[in-house]
Order: C-alpha cells, then structure tokens, then sequence
C-alpha cells in the first residue's frame, strides 16, 4: 500500500476566507480526494521575527537547518516543511510583491544556506529538489498585469527552491478585488482542483 503524499501550505494572507486562502483550500479539497494528507498553516498566526543579517545561521556546515537566534514559531514551521512531500506557497500581490507576512517568513529561509564569512555566495545545505510545490497568487490588477509589473510569483518560486521543492504549477488570480467579499470563478476552481490531482498524484510539470 503506497504511503498517502504530505501536502503543507503555507499562507500569507491577512485575510482568512478570503480569495487566496479559498483558492488553496480548493486545491488541498482536490489532493484529498487523491488520497493526499493535507495541512494548511497562516502565517497570520505565526510568531515570525524579522531577520536580522546576523547570518549565525548560515556559518554552521551540514544538511540540516542553520540555527537561529531569534526564539519564535520558525523552527517548527520548518520541521513541518520537513514532514511535507509537497507544499502550496500562497501570497496576494500588495506593492507589486508578496505580502510582508510572507517576505518575513522568505527572509528568514537564508538559514536553509551554508554562508560561511569570507565566501562571496551562499551554497544550499540540500542539494536537488525532492518535493514539489504549487504557488497560488492573486491581484486586484488584471493578472497579465500583475504578472508584468509584479514579482511575486517569482518571490514564492524562490522560497519553494530554498525549501528543495520544483514548483509543478501556478494559480494566479486576477481582479480579485471587484467586490469585498468575492466568489472565485469556475475557471479559478477548476485549476485549483487540477493544481491538487497534480500535486497529490506526484507529477513533475512545467510551470504553467
């Protein structure tokens, strides 16, 4: 019998229920019904310092995660990145990039680098990528727009690298502030019911 697939999200919405965490709760609905083991954890409620560049976690060699000074939920939100088989990175657009609440959490992945002082580049402690990851964006810009201008799916694609995962897709929302309490679409939902067959049925892809 085949081991059901972990799947983590992890969210950075200020808002819970709305587009960009219905969107993930879509997907996660749709692995499920392939069989996949689901969580899905807001950084909303997390207790996520700011990094300060002290890089003492990027000076200690090896695989595992360099050890930061700071004393918050970081360290076990890393030991659930470790459980997952896949993740699902989620961040609306604000200011052309991800929120401040995922920047936070981005900031903080420098200790899954090997940054001795003296070297001119970080080295990733995990060669390889052995999970896979989905990024879920939405902007109230139309999303050819947000694409062009914004930077965000490319911010979520660089955590999923750091965390040793190939990102398999993309669901990007565009318009998604016409109303304050707004519907996702049929399209929207199917993609995301489509993003979760992929991810629970352990399919490499490009990025669509």
């Amino acid at each position: 019998m085949n081991t059901p697939i972990n799947i983590l999200a992890i969210v950075g919405s200020y808002r819970k229920a709305g587009i960009i965490e219905r969107a993930v709760d879509e997907i996660l609905a749709s692995a499920r019904e392939r069989g996949a083991v689901t969580r899905k954890i807001s950084l909303l409620d997390k207790r996520l310092a700011f990094c300060t560049n002290c890089r003492s976690c990027t000076q200690v060699a090896g695989e595992n995660y360099g050890v930061c000074i700071l004393d918050d939920d970081m360290d076990a939100l890393l030991q659930e990145v470790d459980r997952a088989d896949a993740l699902v990175l989620a961040s609306p657009m604000n200011a052309g990039t991800v929120t401040a609440l995922m920047k936070t959490f981005i900031e903080r992945l420098v200790c899954t680098a090997y940054w001795p002082w003296g070297t001119p580049a970080p080295k990733a402690r995990r060669a390889g990528k052995s999970k896979r990851a989905v990024l879920v964006a939405s902007s109230a810009a139309p999303g050819f727009l947000a694409r062009l201008t914004g930077d965000v799916t490319k911010r979520l694609k660089s955590a999923a690298t750091m965390l040793g995962a190939e990102t398999i897709g993309t669901l990007f929302i565009g318009l998604a502030a016409q109303q304050q309490h707004q519907e996702l679409s049929k399209t929207t939902i199917q993609k995301a019911h489509q993003l979760g067959h992929k991810l629970a049925a352990g399919k490499s892809a490009r990025e669509s």
